[in-house]
């Protein structure tokens, strides 16, 4: 009877996993989060990841840059080494490694750690190394935050049940910004910065969302009136997709949260009031143990 052989075909991942030996458990420790190593490896690749950001945004300060540049470069050199070695680590331990180097995470992996080598040739590239941030996706992965992603989803389950809701919203913001933009232009002109419709819609826009750049304003005492009705209508047409994803959101968490009850309430006939059978008084609530009007004792 031949014995059992010692490895044994798993489901095959995204990337490959090894067969059992030292690229098996570099995999377990790199790629999987449900090991303790594996998890105490992802935070701390977090943490690094947080800290070469940190350094990055450190070092574009003046006063830090000259008088600290040189450990700060220092470190951002090790953190690309580090990053570096991880990333080799990673195609190494896979079996399938062009598909990860192919992958979204393969490319921004690769991606942290470019800009610093390129900088070696053309000066002050090192700054896009801010891509990094983009590797903390993984925190998704390492912490299970299946509450926050169940949030998300529900979250855009309720944007994709308003949207025809706020379709037409913006529709209506749209004609309004037109007709309001094209009366600025007439009103104001080109002598006053409304060189064209086009112009006088997007002040319209600035007005309306109270940005404000300030670029082009009314001279004129109806343009300015104009322009102060446009203020007041802003504040109340930034809340409405707020209102109406809101209320979505409500609806759903109502549904899913008093379905079943609801569904149980549709399908079983409401108690009729009772009635007191000595003095023949109605009305009663079917919770009642006496007779309003008599005191007799009412039969369940």
């Amino acid at each position: 009877m031949s014995e059992k052989p010692d490895y044994v075909p798993q489901a095959p991942s995204t990337y490959g996993r090894p067969p059992p030996g030292l690229r098996r458990r570099m995999y377990d420790v790199i790629f999987e989060a449900d090991t303790p190593a594996g998890r105490r490896f992802d935070i701390a690749l977090v943490g690094a990841i947080m800290l070469s950001i940190l350094v990055v945004v450190l070092d574009s300060v003046p006063q830090l840059h000259f008088g600290y540049g040189w450990v700060l470069n220092r470190l951002e050199w090790g953190f690309t080494v580090l990053f570096t070695a991880e990333y080799i680590a990673r195609l190494v331990c896979v079996r399938r490694p062009w598909r990860y180097a192919t992958g979204f995470y393969g490319a921004i992996d690769l991606l942290s750690v470019v800009p610093t080598y390129f900088s070696l040739l053309v000066p002050g590239t090192e700054l896009l190394i801010d891509i990094r941030i983009l590797r903390l996706l993984r925190v998704f992965r390492i912490f299970k935050l299946t509450l926050y992603l169940e949030e998300y989803t529900r979250l855009g389950e309720a944007l994709a049940g308003s949207r025809r809701k706020i379709a037409i919203f913006l529709s209506v913001v749209l004609m309004a910004i037109l007709i309001l933009g094209t009366l600025m232009y007439v009103v104001e002109g080109p002598k006053n910065g409304f060189t064209s419709i086009p112009v006088a819609m997007y002040w319209a826009t600035v007005t309306m969302t109270t940005v404000g750049y300030g670029d082009i304003t009314p001279h004129t005492h109806l343009g300015k009136a104009i322009a102060s009705f446009m203020m007041l209508l802003g504040w109340g047409i930034l809340a409405v997709p707020t209102g109406i994803v809101t209320a979505e959101m409500s609806a759903r968490r109502g549904d899913r949260r008093h379905g079943p009850a609801r569904a149980l309430a549709r399908a079983v006939a409401p108690p009729q009031p009772r009635t007191c059978e000595d003095c023949g008084s109605g009305g009663h609530e079917p919770s009642a143990r006496f007779c309003k009007d008599c005191g007799a004792p009412l039969k369940t």
